[in-house]
């Protein structure tokens, strides 16, 4: 593929997939869909090609998936890049992953004006610390100069899991109550997903897996509670947008119980906080706002730090 994105709204190409995309407009699009981009292995395998030719295909259908995403009106994308677990694979095959990865955020780089077109602002999730140096530069880099777009957020699972992530938000939390200005009695479910790393995003409303696993790997565990769930046979280099239209199917079949239980639980929510008196409430207001500028401005410090 020539550059990032072909072209403006080129993920629908004929007139049959178009008008399916319009039917399905007509009722509830996700607005945050997340991918389990599973199979490149395999497919190298089947197709008798090196894995690391099979990773490549694997990075251009997700570039012709978040066109998909951009045609349906999707304002959210989060996929799984590469596990902290990856990190076991053979050394060859974790070198040949970084440098595809440092290759393909510097191209995001070199395409600023195209990434600027369509809106796209990327976010790197994870422990960024266990990455090469070259690809900590890269990814820094495309993180800053994209922060301020806004029609389509793209989240880079990178070096992540679920469980890493969550005892990280444990950290932090421990570390707001040790140094102020948090109290024990602040931490609750709602500050706890404040400090994960998916806190500027909304839960997934639906979540993609290809290859045929039915499991979750270690990915967005917290976040996946109200999340309807779509496993498609499909190797990741194979899925196609009939596949993509599927897992929208899904999710719109699904929709109302969703709607439901995520209604549930933030009426839960709302009744643990009016437990408080209005002047605790406002007292612990400003200290949970105090902890998160603290958390949000050593984020935007640690990106400009790695950045060249």
């Amino acid at each position: 593929m020539g550059s990032f994105f072909s072209g403006a709204s080129s993920g629908v190409k004929n007139h049959v997939s178009s008008f399916c995309c319009k039917v399905l407009q007509a009722g509830p699009i996700p607005r945050h869909v997340a991918f389990i981009m599973d199979g490149n292995r395999r497919f190298a395998v089947k197709q008798h090609v090196e894995r690391a030719q099979g990773h490549i295909m694997g990075f251009d259908k997700l570039v012709e998936t978040l066109e998909w995403c951009l045609d349906l009106g999707i304002e959210e994308a989060t996929v799984y890049a590469f596990s902290i677990e990856n990190f076991k694979r053979s050394k060859d095959e974790v070198d040949g992953l970084m440098e595809l990865a440092k290759q393909k955020f510097t191209r995001l780089l070199e395409e600023k004006e195209l990434i600027e077109k369509h809106g796209v602002c990327v976010r790197v999730l994870g422990d960024l610390s266990r990455l090469p140096r070259d690809l900590q530069v890269a990814v820094g880099n495309a993180v800053n100069f994209s922060r301020n777009n806004t029609r389509l957020f793209l989240n880079v699972c990178l070096s992540y899991t679920s469980r890493h992530e969550m005892a990280n938000a444990m950290q932090l939390l421990a570390q707001g109550v040790e140094d102020g200005p948090l109290l024990p009695s602040d931490v609750d479910e709602e500050l706890f997903e404040q400090c994960l790393y998916t806190r500027k995003s909304p839960d997934p409303d639906l979540l993609v897996r290809t290859s045929g696993e039915v499991r979750l790997s270690d990915f967005l565990l917290w976040q996946s509670s109200f999340t309807c769930l779509h496993f498609s046979d499909a190797l990741w280099p194979e899925f196609s947008i009939w596949d993509f239209f599927a897992a929208i199917l899904h999710y719109q079949q699904d929709f109302p119980q969703i709607k439901a239980a995520r209604e549930q639980h933030r009426q839960k929510s709302f009744a643990h906080q009016r437990s408080l008196s209005p002047k605790e409430f406002a007292e612990r207001r400003v200290r949970v706002q105090v902890f998160l500028n603290k958390l949000n401005t050593s984020e935007e410090e640690f990106f400009r730090s790695i950045a060249s």
